[in-house]
């Protein structure tokens, strides 16, 4: 486990090593992780985020061998059909994923895209992309629910060219200043820590409102 969050922390060390290794098969390792951290309920750990942001640092640099426009479109494309796949497989299981009786489904985390998901509706699918976790289960509980596709897949075209544009591009143009490369797993950590922002805001906002509830009930 240790191992899996130092590569997470050093991904701009880790990716070159891949480049330099496999080349353009990069490409496709790249594609493949996006696809599996958006498309697979039961990936949720895998780097979203920060592996664009990185992916993106690393076009920037002569010697990649990477195209920043083309990495944007393959990844675009794998965002969008990672969440495609996680909207079928939700309305495949239905219902039934709430039951508690399937075992690789988290409750509390299917709960919580629940709720994010009935406060935002369609807006959901666009906003969990910047949400880690949210971002995996969203398309599936939007599969689970009453969401039609012709009406989820507008929300996830859009959230998919946002969150890779924000990210690839932002890499790309930042990721390689001195202070950024010098603080690499700081800015990751910054990344996760402002992603996760939205739904701790959320959650003490909830128990700000139920508060207010009780402390109107009794009087």
């Amino acid at each position: 486990m240790s191992e899996i969050i130092d590569i997470f922390l050093h991904l701009d060390e880790f990716l070159p090593k891949v480049t330099q290794a496999y080349g353009t098969w990069t490409y496709a390792l790249l594609f493949l992780i996006i696809f599996l951290e958006t498309g697979v309920v039961v990936t949720p750990f895998l780097p979203g985020d920060s592996l664009l942001f990185a992916a993106g640092a690393l076009t920037a640099m002569e010697d990649s061998g990477l195209n920043v426009i083309f990495l944007f479109i393959l990844l675009t494309i794998a965002a969008i059909l990672g969440d495609t796949a996680n909207y079928w497989i939700g309305h495949s299981i239905g219902p039934r994923a709430f039951s508690g009786n399937i075992r690789f489904l988290k409750k509390e985390y299917l709960e919580r895209t629940h709720q994010f998901y009935e406060k935002y509706g369609g807006k959901a699918i666009v906003l969990a992309r910047f949400v880690p976790i949210v971002r995996t289960f969203a398309p599936f509980v939007a599969g689970v629910g009453s969401m039609t596709y012709s009406r989820f897949i507008f929300y996830n075209v859009f959230g998919g060219v946002l969150w890779c544009a924000i990210f690839i591009f932002g890499g790309y143009f930042f990721g390689n200043l001195p202070f950024v490369k010098r603080n690499f797993e700081l800015v990751v950590i910054a990344i996760i820590f402002i992603s996760l922002l939205p739904p701790v805001f959320e959650y003490f906002q909830s128990r700000r409102g139920k508060t207010i509830q009780t402390d109107a009930a009794e009087s």
